[in-house]
């Protein structure tokens, strides 16, 4: 299944190109550029990136680059997240200059502030719509934007996760389901399909959060899993410490281990548009065959079913929130939550109950 390896500096994290077979490996000081041979050209830069959905260009806040070479950006610097906008015109950048609560976007040098957004977005693979986090210490909405000549449109339907400290969601190539690793308390792994919003797997990395006061043991072993470890395939790929590549059926939960593919502690995974995955692991990059992607399912049901809300209405009052299984339209009303229900909805009721 190893198609090729390579030598590579320290990699954090790896994304890959929607369209083209590039893939940049995010290091400490330096951003790493492969297209699957040869070695991975390196450039010094550190920081967000985002690739332009159809052209080989990297886009940083200090550097550009393309196969024609690296030139300077000319983004601000405080700006912490970047996303291209489906048609490649508008770069979305978080968060506005001193304030959070905004996000600006940038078309041919006009900056116009939207709604707020953090950790990262996503764009379905069939464009027209986007995925990003607004992220509270008590829980994250996974919150859907119409992407409109260049404007990210809140929709009135999310996800609503417990916690914060989740990484970005993750849309597999079809567009057919989305994941979500996080988050700050424990090693979660969650995906959902689309466009129903149905969970249709949870599962925890390593071992549960054992609560208060948290163990060193316990601790040690949450930081051995890296932050940046799945990727969509044909099914979902988890990467462990151990350095084995854990390959799960989403249809029926089933999952196939490979320790023989990398060996040493996966610090990044990602798939290329091509469907191979990319793992980095023990300053290495390493090229593992997979799937050619199907063709992505469209957007319009969803859309269809869901309602723009006003510019400057709060989403987490007026949307409708799902975890996968349950909905809330109006979690001022909540009074009640049973102990195994989710830490934001067991402080939502109790609350609520003293009001």
């Amino acid at each position: 299944m190893i198609i090729t390896r390579v030598p590579a500096g320290p990699i954090e994290r790896l994304i890959g190109h929607p369209r083209l077979p590039l893939i940049a490996g995010i290091g400490p000081d330096v951003i790493h550029i492969w297209d699957g041979q040869g070695a991975p050209q390196v450039v010094a830069a550190s920081g967000p990136v985002a690739w332009h959905p159809t052209e080989p260009l990297l886009l940083n806040r200090t550097v550009r680059w393309t196969p024609d070479g690296v030139t300077p950006s000319d983004l601000a610097d405080h700006y912490d997240y970047l996303a291209f906008s489906p048609d490649g015109e508008t770069v979305f950048a978080s968060p506005s200059e001193g304030d959070w609560d905004h996000a600006d976007a940038i078309t041919n040098g006009r900056v116009e502030s939207g709604p707020r957004w953090d950790t990262g977005l996503a764009v379905h693979p069939a464009g027209g719509l986007a995925v990003a986090l607004q992220s509270e210490q008590g829980a994250t909405l996974a919150v859907f934007a119409r992407v409109d000549r260049g404007a990210l449109r809140l929709l009135d339907r999310a996800l609503i996760l417990d916690a914060d400290g989740y990484r970005a969601p993750i849309f597999s190539a079809d567009g057919r389901h989305i994941a979500i690793r996080g988050n700050a308390y424990e090693n979660t792994v969650a995906v959902f399909e689309f466009p129903s919003l149905r969970r249709v797997l949870s599962t925890t990395l390593g071992t549960p959060f054992p609560g208060y006061p948290i163990p060193d043991d316990w601790r040690a072993e949450m930081h051995t899993w890296s932050r940046h470890n799945i990727a969509f395939g044909a099914a979902l790929w988890i990467g462990t410490p151990s350095g084995s590549l854990v390959e799960v059926d989403i249809a029926d939960g089933s999952a196939v281990e490979h320790d023989e593919l990398v060996g040493a502690p996966i610090t990044a995974l990602a798939a290329m548009a091509t469907g191979n995955l990319v793992v980095a692991s023990a300053g290495e990059l390493v090229l593992v065959a997979g799937a050619t992607p199907a063709d992505p399912v469209g957007v319009e049901g969803f859309l269809t079913a869901t309602n723009e809300i006003p510019a400057d209405a709060d989403v987490w009052s007026v949307a409708t929130k799902t975890d996968g299984t349950r909905s809330w339209d109006d979690l001022a009303t909540v009074t009640e939550a049973e102990p195994t229900d989710p830490t934001w909805l067991r402080l939502q009721a109790e609350i609520n109950s003293q009001r």
